[in-house]
């Protein structure tokens, strides 16, 4: 990595809690915005999106070389009623047209702009392999997502290099899918999820980070970048993977009609839905992914170290 100052949003989530940690041990330099005092590493700045003005001193963030923009509600876990599919839009595109109006506006603007979005903008798409050229879908989440890229076009429009990593199922034991899995599979209840044959695109938390800084490195990596495994796997396979990597049997099934009936669309666009997605322009780039296989990644994730 070189020495270029970053700025930094959601850096108290899942994701951005490991990249200031990774950031801070190589000495790079930070700025952080957050709706309210954290007392994070580096220089903070309090903002709010949503507001008309998000920022009193906009000339705060002059000097920054490189933004990574990560935010949103949780997806998953809870029923989508009419008011949580509102803040699952507007926590994603509000705040990232506010940032990317930001940004444009100031004097020396920044070289690139790093925007998370997710797979899920392809929907459900079976069998399907699925590049940064293939289509979206058009159910909620591919809605969501595709309105969540458009939102950074004011950086676009100022000359920002933007970059849309749309990431799949991150593996830590420390958050997302993983961390709610684990209890149920260390009792030796856990299972493919409803048929098992929908195809799961996963990383691992220590590559998906790795794969923002290199996306930040690279001048030729712009709009869609998928940030998953060349080796999608099975929701079986992956099944099977976990409870092999935690000595315990994985053969009990949850019915796509009980997840269906507990969790609703959700279940349907996110647990249930298919993405074979192929990450066509980290590999064109020549990123080098440390876990490319599921066995592995348990392994690392898993681990003493990982956790």
């Amino acid at each position: 990595m070189s020495t270029k100052r970053f700025l930094l949003t959601g850096s108290s989530g899942f994701i951005g809690t490991s990249l200031v940690r990774n950031l801070d041990a190589k000495r790079i330099p930070m700025v952080t915005l957050s709706r309210s005092r954290t007392q994070g590493t580096g220089p903070e700045h309090v903002w709010d999106p949503y507001a008309a003005r998000p920022m009193t001193h906009p000339s705060n963030l002059e000097g920054v070389q490189a933004a990574v923009h990560l935010s949103g509600a949780n997806v998953s876990g809870r029923r989508w009623t009419p008011a949580y599919r509102r803040e699952i839009l507007e926590s994603r595109v509000k705040p990232t047209h506010a940032l990317a109006t930001l940004l444009a506006g100031l004097k020396t603007k920044p070289e690139v702009l790093v925007c998370a979005s997710a797979i899920g903008i392809y929907g459900d798409r079976g069998n399907e392999v699925l590049s940064e050229d293939s289509p979206p879908g058009c159910d909620f989440l591919a809605e969501v997502c595709a309105e969540w890229e458009y939102a950074a076009q004011p950086a676009r429009d100022a000359g920002i290099r933007v970059v849309h990593t749309r990431f799949g199922v991150v593996l830590s034991p420390n958050g997302g899918a993983l961390k709610q899995m684990l209890p149920v599979f260390r009792c030796g209840l856990g299972g493919p999820l409803g048929s098992g044959r929908q195809w799961v695109s996963w990383i691992t938390l220590a590559d998906a980070i790795r794969a923002i800084e290199f996306a930040v490195e690279r001048p030729s990596l712009f709009g869609a970048v998928n940030v998953a495994s060349p080796n999608p796997v099975m929701n079986r396979e992956f099944a099977r993977a976990l409870g092999r990597a935690l000595h315990r049997p994985a053969i009990l099934p949850a019915p796509a009609m009980a997840l269906r009936m507990m969790f609703g669309e959700m279940a349907q666009s996110t647990i249930l839905a298919s993405q074979r997605v192929m990450p066509a322009k980290l590999t064109a780039a020549g990123f080098e992914f440390g876990s490319p296989e599921i066995a592995g990644a348990f392994g690392e994730v898993l681990s003493p170290a990982g956790e």
